[in-house]
């Protein structure tokens, strides 16, 4: 069963950057995407951005040319590198895996780590 444990949130002023970080503490074995959401308070969940295991990525665009997702295989670990972050950007992010193995799909949630920007 994989874990997937998010870090690096909190509270920073607008214009500010954040890197958060999701390490997983399983493999993945087929063709998955990892993704970061946020829940804004009163708000739906919404993508962030998501990578697929070929490289290929997408952002929401409120955030194109402000956040980078990114991964390291190797440590098996999600990043989103945060910058000019707006008070809009408040939310509580969530990281999630969506694996297709075996002739099965699997998703995988975060706990969620909040991020607080004040104007």
């Amino acid at each position: 069963q994989v874990q997937l444990v998010e870090s690096g949130g909190g509270l920073v002023q607008a214009g500010g950057s954040l890197m958060l970080s999701c390490a997983a503490s399983g493999s993945f074995f087929g063709i998955y995407t990892m993704a970061w959401y946020r829940r804004a308070p009163g708000e739906q969940r919404e993508l962030v951005a998501s990578i697929s295991s070929g490289g290929s990525t997408n952002y929401a665009n409120s955030v194109k040319g402000r956040f980078t997702i990114s991964r390291d295989s190797a440590k098996n670990t999600l990043y989103l590198q945060m910058n000019s972050l707006e008070p809009e950007d408040t939310a509580v992010y969530y990281c999630h895996v969506h694996e297709y193995y075996g002739l099965r799909y699997y998703d995988y949630w975060g706990q969620g780590t909040q991020v607080t920007v004040s104007s």
